[in-house]
């Protein structure tokens, strides 16, 4: 145990000298690069006085002077304030809903818990401040049923894998409205989409979901202008352009094609806002009502826009760490007055979020008209590519000197860097979680339910100096409670349930610490092991996590029994012949397992498809109050969607099923599925009230 000043700077800005590896061996950071991090985190360390300075910085400001604008805490308990102001102050409170309150700290100077939920202005000796009264729980899938215990079911889609006439290449907003439809009136009470995050308009050559520009904003790629603005109005846009040839080519097309398919569709919105900006349009009040309600967080995603496309024209790159100095700054003066000169070009952007919202809204409409019980379930990614729009708007809470990834681990020998930027513990606290806050209403809004990716980042995350090797570098730790309060409350209000992907290395506790909160963790079929080929019976799988028979990162079932994944990795030369060889023995170990396992409680399997069939009833039969099965095992497909440590050689976040989404759930494979897996919740709930 060190007392160094180096030492101590680290942990009081919350990074983890010392760490336990995922073979259980206990590792330390080096003091070379704890100061690389620490850099990073906005607290020099590079001699002495730096150190003495940050820590005084630090401690500065965590003193009594310096009031949090938003304090935690849940509801009928009191709240202390011991450390900002004495007891028995006077209180003036402005409840969310507008009321006035006047309350009094107590002899503890504690703030009664009388508050009810929500976010409530107090003024304390001329102090002001917000408390957000949280509930103990997130809302539950017991509170979604009308008859727990809940065994419900629903799918896993990879959105722009969906197929539809006119649909340009790739599934959109109209296409997961049509699947809606169709797995409704099937019983299903959820789809689980891939992210919809605005990416880089910039760069279209990176297209994957889980490093987004902006977690506040959505992919305008996934808008569906026709079925806000009408078909004849989009037709004649696709005329306009002369792009029916290009659009019938990239339908025709087994992977989809994205800079091609986003250029298409940025023609056609440029087309069809030029046409609603011209007099007075029909919807022009409810694009008003739009801009208005979303707020600065749209003018700012705008205006980065307009920014980040001067700059690529004027030869400046797309990463705004790079531009000038007045266009990092959001609030510059140089970028409003490029804002004022080109207001078409930006309210052009606000056009495309419109589009995107209100074809989102429509898809989870559709899903709960047809009785889901949850509807959509989206996909929260880790974090924001730092050389993107959030990033730049939210350069106090985001931290674009660091990266996310993950230490080296048994799979990943050399760690893994996904070039994403987190949040600041130390930013979200002096903003009053504001990028949080925003970022969980953006993403609840038109959605039942919400995944949050690599949900331990809610306790900690693996952060890498720009450059620097993912091993090089250090755990941080984030204000848990806090977050996990603020999620609560933001689920009741939007009544959504919250699931956390909990796979991988999971700090202890961790797990029980999210059940506590009504957030369900993930089970997968092939990790769901006590060792090699030797799977859990269908009454060890746990009541407080979702399970499913696969990932986007794992090969479906057919694939996973055929080694796919393995043979994929041999052809792009991922590994050795020794680790090839132990991976095929394991793998071979695995099937015959299944096989016993699943044999043992639905008989013969003569074929991997009655094996499919089984597993799926199998997740089906488990204590699981929700079960998602991807599209992929449904239909019995061979090929992963994304193949994790690759950029080249796979084709990540491409592939297309082959029939329409008006068809894919008649499809013979995937209507037995469905049937099997329905009539398996139904026996699951009959057994377990």
């Amino acid at each position: 145990m060190s007392d160094s000043p180096l030492h101590q700077l680290a942990a009081r800005a919350g990074l983890a000298r010392d760490w336990i590896d995922a073979n259980n061996r206990p590792q330390q950071v080096s003091d070379e690069v704890l100061r690389q991090v620490l850099a990073g985190l906005g607290h020099p360390a590079d001699d002495n006085a730096a150190i003495t300075a940050s820590l005084r910085d630090l401690e500065h400001a965590e003193d009594g002077e310096h009031l949090p604008p938003l304090l935690t805490c849940e509801v009928d308990q009191a709240l202390s304030l011991v450390h900002y102001f004495p007891a028995g102050s006077a209180v003036q409170c402005v409840l969310e809903n507008g009321d006035p309150l006047e309350l009094q700290l107590d002899e503890q100077a504690r703030l009664p818990g009388t508050l009810p939920l929500g976010y409530h202005q107090l003024q304390i000796e001329q102090r002001e401040f917000t408390v957000a009264v949280c509930p103990p729980r997130c809302y539950s899938l017991e509170q979604a049923v009308d008859e727990p215990p809940a065994r419900l079911w629903g799918l896993a889609a990879q959105l722009y894998s969906l197929r539809r006439e006119g649909g340009g290449g790739y599934g959109d907003c109209m296409a997961l409205e049509q699947l809606a439809r169709s797995a409704a009136e099937r019983g299903a009470d959820a789809i689980a989409i891939s992210p919809i995050h605005a990416l880089s308009l910039a760069d279209q050559q990176h297209f994957s979901p889980y490093s987004p520009s902006s977690r506040l904003q959505l992919n305008s790629l996934y808008a569906s202008p026709a079925t806000v603005l009408g078909e004849r109005a989009v037709r004649l846009a696709v005329e306009a352009c002369l792009l029916q040839p290009t659009l019938d080519a990239l339908e025709q097309e087994p992977l989809v094609n994205w800079p091609v398919a986003a250029d298409a569709q940025q023609r056609v919105l440029e087309v069809l806002y030029k046409d609603f900006n011209q007099g007075n349009h029909p919807l022009r009040d409810d694009f008003d009502s739009f801009c208005a309600a979303a707020g600065e967080p749209l003018t700012m995603h705008c205006r980065f826009e307009l920014l980040q496309a001067e700059a690529v024209a004027q030869g400046l790159g797309s990463d705004w760490r790079n531009w000038p100095p007045d266009w990092q700054d959001p609030h510059h003066p140089e970028v409003e007055v490029l804002a004022a000169a080109h207001p078409s070009r930006v309210e052009f952007h606000a056009f495309c979020q419109w589009l995107t919202e209100r074809s989102l809204q429509r898809a989870q409409q559709a899903a709960v008209a047809g009785g889901m019980a949850i509807g959509l379930i989206a996909d929260l990614a880790v974090g924001a590519d730092g050389a993107g729009s959030q990033a730049w708007s939210r350069q106090d809470e985001l931290l674009a000197s660091l990266t996310v990834g993950a230490p080296p681990d048994i799979l990943n020998r050399s760690g893994q860097d996904w070039g994403i930027s987190a949040f600041s513990p130390e930013g979200l606290k002096r903003n009053g979680y504001r990028a949080f806050i925003e970022m969980l209403r953006a993403n609840l809004a038109h959605a039942g339910g919400l995944r949050i990716d690599h949900v331990m980042g809610l306790r900690r995350l693996w952060l890498i100096p720009n450059g620097a090797k993912p091993s090089e570098g250090a755990y941080l730790n984030f204000p848990l409670d806090d977050l996990l309060r603020l999620l609560a409350l933001e689920s009741v209000k939007h009544e959504a349930v919250i699931l956390g992907e909990d796979l991988g290395t999971v700090p202890d506790g961790l797990r029980e610490t999210l059940a506590s909160k009504a957030l369900l963790g993930m089970r997968v079929l092939p990790f769901e092991q006590h060792s090699t080929g030797h799977f859990k019976a269908v009454l060890d799988w746990p009541d407080d996590a979702m399970a499913t028979t696969g990932t986007h990162d794992l090969a479906p079932l057919a694939g996973w029994l055929q080694s796919r994944d393995i043979d994929w990795s041999h052809r792009l030369q991922l590994l050795d012949a020794a680790a090839e060889l132990h991976w095929r023995h394991d793998r071979q170990k695995e099937c015959d397992g299944l096989r016993r396992l699943l044999e043992s409680n639905y008989g013969s399997l003569p074929g991997d498809d009655e094996l499919i069939d089984a597993a799926i009833r199998f997740v089906g039969h488990t204590r699981a109050p929700l079960v998602l099965i991807p599209l992929e095992d449904l239909l019995g497909s061979d090929e992963q969607p994304n193949l994790p440590g690759t950029t080249e050689g796979h084709p990540n976040w491409r592939r297309r099923f082959t029939k329409p989404v008006t068809e894919l759930l008649d499809d013979e494979d995937a209507a037995r599925r469905l049937e099997l897996l329905a009539q398996a919740r139904e026996q699951a709930w009959e057994r377990d009230r």
